[in-house]
């Protein structure tokens, strides 16, 4: 699965996982992307997007 949305570029981020110790070490925050099928500019294809934009309606679903 991809991590990157095709539609609004979102992608991972860096931070820190903190122990109880306050010890920090690298992690990664991935975006919740899906591979949907998607209606874009007349024809359908099968594109990685993050589920905020489709819940926010920036593409349209092709069933």
């Amino acid at each position: 699965m991809g991590k990157v949305c095709e539609i609004c570029g979102k992608g991972a981020m860096s931070g820190h996982h903190v122990s109880h110790s306050n010890r920090k070490t690298n992690r990664v925050f991935l975006p919740n992307t899906q591979r949907v099928r998607v209606k874009l500019d007349g024809a359908v294809r099968h594109l990685n997007v993050c589920t905020r934009c489709l819940r926010s309606g920036k593409v349209e679903r092709a069933l």
